[in-house]
């Protein structure tokens, strides 16, 4: 498949506000965003980062980090949600959408929230804005993989309306799988959720 950079879709720059008055910006990824990244995956606790990558990694590497940041926004989209305070941003969690196969119909999904925000509505949110943006971009299925001892992403999965079932390959592994309505012309992905979460 061929990869070329698209616009930066910055329709899809959202604020939220938490139950508790949080003021969150979720944006599209941005290359220089590459150590905000970073600090975010290496914030995260050692479980965590298991959950997420399904494997120990106790360092992550920095040229990961480069394909997290460097995406051309249409085959492979990332979002960032981040806060600020200190006179900094903080990435407070991160969810991505990577077209597979040849002709693109497909996409796998990956999310991940910084424990202290778990709980909160990110992780949802994030995983909506994804599958309308998808759809949007002509993908017809979204799929992903988590552990089957991963309940947050399990129980998420579950309540977005995705399919699980054991991996028919990897012992362990839950295997996640939604077909995606088709796109309503007109229909906006920003504040793909409420503007106010429940905490």
């Amino acid at each position: 498949m061929t990869y070329q950079i698209h616009r930066y879709p910055a329709d899809l720059i959202d604020v939220v506000y938490l139950g508790h008055g949080e003021r969150v910006v979720i944006r599209p990824v941005l290359p220089q965003d590459e150590d905000l990244t970073l600090a975010f995956f290496h914030g995260l606790s050692g479980s965590a980062r298991y959950d997420r990558f399904m494997t120990s990694l106790r360092e992550v590497p920095r040229d990961l980090m480069r394909r997290f940041t460097q995406v051309d926004y249409a085959n492979h989209l990332a979002l960032v949600a981040e806060v600020f305070g200190g006179g900094r941003e903080t990435v407070v969690a991160e969810a991505r959408y990577v077209r597979t196969g040849d002709d693109g119909s497909a996409a796998e999904f990956a999310v991940s929230v910084a424990e202290p925000w778990q709980g909160k509505g990110l992780a949802r949110l994030l995983l909506g804005k994804l599958a309308c943006r998808a759809g949007a971009q002509g993908v017809t299925r979204l799929t992903g993989q988590t552990l089957a001892t991963n309940e947050r992403m399990l129980t998420l999965a579950r309540k977005a309306g995705f399919t699980l079932r054991p991996s028919g390959e990897v012992r362990g592994v839950i295997e996640l799988e939604k077909w995606l309505p088709a796109p309503q012309p007109g229909r906006l992905c920003s504040g793909a959720g409420p503007s106010a979460l429940a905490a």
